[in-house]
């Protein structure tokens, strides 16, 4: 078994070596730019950049032309909030989204408050969902856009997407799924949403690359590109294709409609008896999210009477995170956990444990051992001082 034992697969994977494999040749061979269309090594490239659209659109349910390629979820995020409220802020001004949204929505929420919009953070449960009924009593005549991502980057809980979906298409608004940690998860379409983020990194593919599905068929959607520049994916977005990092994607999608349904029932049960150990050997610990459905590799797990920060600092053999990876370095208590109705102190309690595809058995019960005796010491060292 190789240390430290890597569980933070919510923050990124590692690339499968398939995918790896298929990228290599174009970074040297078919070094070529799909949009030189005179000669042999653009044409490579753009057959190479049409393939990956085609296996990206496949694994969401999508048409190809819906497919843009991106530098990652950060950027499809903002310019589908910020490229629909150019478009469609003439009819009005008002966004709908949720307080546990990932930073990017959030981020890009408050970047168009700052322009006038309204934004409604709408709570979640304590189980950590939002009902498709207090999304549909935020919408107003003047809701353009609502925000929801399928799945939560740091509790893995699943909100109800289609019934979110139906309710929203109703209204005759847009809907915005972040679906970034739900691809190659668990089954992802796009027939109940207008425009979806996803990164190539949370898949086993590589860095720096993400898609946005933009609609096209029913109700086809317009956006104004967040980059101006040249006229790269049918002008909806400047710059070079990272051609390499395209591809990488396209088969890290292909891999992952290989593999889901064998990977989701393997790591689903890891998970589950992770958080089963930890229930039956250590008394108040809470998994977040338990009552909801969730990713199966995720679990946020709340060690009370321990700071998350120190049991972090003992656990060296182990590569694990207290939330969010776009949140770390902050001081602040997590608003994922906080929108839950944890304490402060809870909040600071927590790990978040996201398993992977390369996860074994005998990995989670080192895991399981090392975390239990981290807070076992922990705990004591805080009683023997509270005497």
């Amino acid at each position: 078994m190789k240390l430290p034992v890597y569980l933070d697969h919510n923050a990124t994977t590692p690339v499968d070596p398939v995918v790896l494999e298929r990228m290599l040749p174009f970074f040297r061979e078919h070094f070529g730019n799909p949009s030189s269309k005179g000669h042999a090594y653009g044409w490579a490239a753009e057959e190479a950049v049409t393939q990956a659209r085609e296996q990206v659109a496949e694994l969401l349910g999508a048409a190809p032309e819906e497919i843009i390629f991106t530098g990652g979820a950060t950027e499809s995020i903002n310019t589908a909030v910020k490229g629909a409220a150019e478009v469609y802020g003439r009819r009005g001004r008002h966004v709908v989204t949720v307080q546990t949204e990932h930073p990017a929505v959030l981020g890009a929420c408050r970047a168009l408050e700052r322009r006038g919009f309204r934004v409604t953070y709408l709570p979640v449960a304590p189980d950590g969902r939002v009902t498709p009924e207090a999304v549909a009593e935020a919408l107003t005549d003047e809701t353009i856009l609502v925000a929801v991502m399928w799945a939560n980057n740091e509790t893995g809980v699943l909100h109800p997407v289609e019934e979110i979906g139906s309710v929203v298409r109703a209204h005759g608004a847009l809907f915005l799924c972040d679906a970034t940690q739900a691809v190659g998860k668990v089954p992802v379409s796009v027939e109940h949403v207008d425009l979806l983020a996803c990164s190539a990194h949370k898949f086993y593919g590589p860095k720096g690359v993400g898609a946005l599905f933009v609609r096209r068929g029913r109700r086809p959607v317009r956006l104004t590109p967040l980059l101006d520049g040249g006229s790269q994916e049918g002008g909806r977005r400047a710059g070079t294709l990272n051609v390499p990092g395209i591809v990488g994607m396209g088969a890290a999608a292909v891999r992952a409609r290989e593999l889901l349904p064998e990977e989701t029932r393997r790591l689903q049960g890891l998970r589950d008896r992770m958080e089963a150990a930890f229930c039956a050997v250590l008394p108040d610990v809470v998994v977040n999210g338990a009552e909801a459905p969730r990713l199966p590799q995720t679990a946020s797990i709340t060690f009370r009477g321990v700071r998350a920060a120190d049991l972090i600092a003992r656990l060296r053999t182990l590569a694990l995170s207290t939330g969010s990876a776009c949140a770390s370095g902050s001081n602040r208590p997590s608003h994922v956990l906080k929108a839950l109705g944890l304490s402060d102190e809870d909040a600071a309690a927590t790990l978040r444990f996201s398993l992977g595809r390369f996860t074994t058995d005998e990995e989670v019960r080192y895991a399981v051992g090392q975390v239990v005796a981290a807070v076992q010491a922990l705990r004591g060292e805080a009683a023997g001082v509270a005497r």
